[in-house]
């Protein structure tokens, strides 16, 4: 089974690459952010020309987040509980979509587990001292609290998505740029730790070369020179870690005209869990 996660930066511009990609790399799940686009506008006939179920949350040109399965899709979830707002007047924003996928045969026939899936676009924090970093942070702490309830339950779990956290210097192409910047704070870092004291494992980072990065600003050619960030994570339960066999990201999706600037983690899951390993605690 192969989940993927991808901030697009703007669905409809990019939904050629996305279609291209779901098929190229055989996906059976898709978790998308910063979609962009509005819940009526969502352009949900082509994933089901493709074969794929899809469950969005929009509500403007901004931010957004959308699953699509072609393994099974229910129990969809908009925003988590007691989800942080924000503005004067807090409005929940379109950053967090849970469902379970999986559950039902691939093309092969192989059956597929199932997988409680969140994906997850992470506020920017804008920068130290901005009451967005408070909100950034407070969003992060009460995800966080829920994970660690999540991860004991019956089904394995999968936070995904553009947490906008470099949780290691090794994250970012050069630590000595960000000083006084986003993204590498004590705060953010302290935060993310949260997800692993909750329980959760990092399942792309032992597969993959300490300077794998995730996203490229598309400002003073990031991307050739290789000045990138490692932002974008799949965190899961144990479960849902044993059943790991493999992770990339995939460097090829930044390239080209009309690229996002984020390129895409993708996971492979074993169908039949390891000997000595259970999907439940």
């Amino acid at each position: 089974m192969r989940i993927a996660t991808w901030n697009v930066n703007s669905l409809r511009a990019r939904l050629d690459r996305v279609a291209e990609f779901l098929q190229r790399h055989e996906v059976d799940v898709l978790a998308l952010q910063e979609t962009k686009v509005q819940d009526d506008k969502f352009p949900a006939e082509r994933f089901a020309e493709l074969g794929y179920e899809i469950a969005f949350h929009g509500l403007n040109q901004w931010n957004g987040v959308a699953i699509a399965s072609r393994v099974g899709l229910e129990d969809v979830t908009v925003a988590f509980p007691d989800q942080p707002g924000w503005g004067d007047e807090p409005v929940v924003e379109a950053r967090a979509l849970g469902a379970t996928v999986g559950g039902q045969p691939r093309a092969d026939g192989s059956a597929t587990p199932r997988i409680r899936l969140w994906s997850l676009y992470v506020p920017n924090g804008r920068e130290i001292g901005h009451p967005h970093m408070d909100y950034k942070v407070g969003w992060l702490d009460t995800l966080a609290g829920h994970a660690g309830t999540w991860a004991g339950e019956d089904l394995p779990l999968a936070l995904v998505g553009d947490f906008n956290v470099a949780p290691l210097d090794t994250d970012v192409w050069d630590i000595a740029a960000f000083e006084g910047h986003t993204h590498v704070t004590e705060p953010e870092r302290a935060a993310f730790q949260g997800f692993l004291d909750a329980g959760l494992v990092d399942v792309v980072r032992p597969h993959t070369e300490p300077d794998t990065f995730t996203y490229w600003d598309y400002q003073q050619l990031r991307f050739p020179k290789r000045q990138g960030m490692r932002i974008d994570f799949v965190l899961g339960s144990q479960p849902f870690a044993d059943r790991v066999t493999g992770a990339f990201v995939d460097r090829e999706e930044r390239k080209g005209k009309g690229a996002s600037d984020h390129a895409p983690v993708v996971v492979d899951l074993a169908i039949d869990l390891p000997t000595g390993t259970r999907d439940t605690p």
